[in-house]
């Protein structure tokens, strides 16, 4: 079957490279061929320098080799809702038909089932995330390799950039590009989040994709680096088992951290030391665990948060 599905989908291949890819000898390779054969597959070969076996033009086999799991699974890759973002929600749709008129039907109904009672949905709560109407566009020119000009919100303010767009990725319901600037071949792509995207244009010249360059890969090392170059400090708190509770919530780096901490007794506290990112940002995050969270240092924060302390107690002074 693997060998039948090579070949539909690559055209004619030489016996060596069939060999080279199962790891088997030639020999096993031209038995396998005529035991395909034999069941009635319309393989032939050209004898030759440029030869190969082939399947007669236009055969296309059904999909009988897939076990009831592999079946179930095709419709559970949660890509509907990010497919209809980028645009290709009717590509999306037809490719889905095409694979279920291709099932045997004791598997069609596998996959039907598994369409019906599981669905994936990779956005965040209450995320009005903007910016989604420019994805279509940017899908495109990712895909056409068309540099774009844009217009983006820095934290220091707007500013016009020439990129050379790679890759789109979600992450928390929250969608990234991943560009280089124009002209740069050796420069290391940059995140730029789509909602802060205030316009766009696609040019009509193309750009070269940089050799073997893998958006996985590349997404991987480039939020392990944020991650790590992102928290500058520490501090020390001290939590009831509630407070532990909602520091989880803030993220992965306090949520390892409660993990690996000891639930207290209901009347007992407990200290642990969170990396921050700043003051400013950690007065913001701490807040969120209200009374049962003290910061203990560093003492620049523990000023911050009970100035906060203080400016709230006078707000609702009456």
């Amino acid at each position: 079957m693997s060998i039948l599905l090579i070949l539909q989908t690559r055209g004619r291949t030489t016996a060596s490279a069939l060999a080279a890819e199962f790891e088997v000898s030639v020999r096993t390779i031209y038995r396998d061929i005529d035991q395909l054969s034999a069941a009635g597959a319309p393989v032939y070969a050209d004898r030759g320098r440029e030869g190969g076996f082939q399947l007669l033009d236009g055969y296309r086999t059904r999909l009988t080799g897939l076990t009831d799991a592999e079946a179930e699974t095709l419709f559970l890759g949660g890509l509907a809702g990010p497919a209809a973002a980028m645009g290709f929600s009717e590509a999306l749709m037809t490719m889905q038909l095409k694979l279920l008129a291709a099932l045997p039907p004791e598997r069609q109904a596998a996959a039907e089932r598994m369409a019906g009672r599981f669905h994936l949905d990779p956005s965040g709560w209450y995320q009005g995330e903007t910016g989604g109407e420019r994805l279509p566009e940017l899908a495109q020119a990712v895909w056409s390799q068309r540099r774009i000009s844009v217009r983006y919100e820095r934290w220091s303010g707007p500013v016009d950039r020439t990129l050379e767009p790679l890759g789109l990725i979600l992450k928390g319901g929250v969608w990234y590009l991943g560009a280089r600037p124009a002209g740069e071949a050796k420069a290391w792509p940059r995140t730029y989040r789509v909602s802060n995207i205030l316009t766009l244009e696609v040019a009509e010249d193309g750009f070269e994709r940089p050799e073997g360059f893998d958006l996985a890969a590349w997404w991987a090392a480039a939020s392990a680096r944020f991650e790590a170059e992102v928290f500058t400090g520490e501090a020390r708190l001290r939590l009831t088992a509630d407070g532990l509770r909602r520091l989880r919530r803030l993220g992965s780096a306090y949520a390892a951290i409660v993990a690996a901490t000891e639930m207290p007794a209901a009347d007992a506290w407990v200290e642990v030391t969170a990396p921050i990112e700043s003051v400013a940002h950690a007065t913001s995050d701490f807040l969120r665990l209200g009374a049962e969270a003290e910061v203990l240092a560093p003492p620049d924060l523990r000023s911050a948060m009970r100035r906060m302390a203080e400016q709230l107690a006078a707000l609702y002074s009456d």
